[in-house]
């Protein structure tokens, strides 16, 4: 691909419009369960078929799956990936100042797809604000 090239020319429209729209999205899970000064803890449950819209990660984070299943991602860069999991798989994903990643996330499988995403607040790039609708309600 030339670099003028667009990464995401081959993807359908209605992507890319959601890709634009965002960028910035903080949303790293469906329900921020816990947040402190240090970390932001998320959760994630995906049922088959379902997705987890464009989001941005821009601080140092980890997630660990807890079920079996397949994913599929588009990233800011072009790349759509699948991957397989084991519950227990775990990743460590670390970010410089000025750099992110941008993705979705897809459960291709026919098993629910949960996570546990743990971000660190104090990291090279500052926290997104996280809007009160993903906020877990107080019961």
């Amino acid at each position: 691909m030339a670099s003028n090239e667009d990464p995401m020319a081959a993807w359908p429209a209605a992507l890319r419009r959601e890709f634009d729209a965002n960028q910035f999205n903080p949303c790293v899970g469906h329900v921020l369960l816990s947040e402190t000064p240090r970390v932001r803890v998320w959760s994630l449950s995906l049922q088959p078929g379902e997705r987890l819209p464009f989001h941005r990660h821009q601080l140092d984070y980890f997630w660990t799956v807890l079920t079996d299943g397949r994913s599929r991602s588009h990233y800011h860069d072009g790349r759509v990936q699948e991957a397989t999991y084991r519950a227990g798989d775990t990743k460590h994903l670390s970010f410089a100042a000025g750099e992110y990643m941008i993705h979705d996330l897809e459960n291709i499988g026919d098993t629910v797809l949960a996570y546990t995403t743990v971000e660190f607040v104090e990291s090279a790039n500052p926290p997104l604000p996280v809007p009160d609708a993903a906020r877990r309600q107080a019961a």
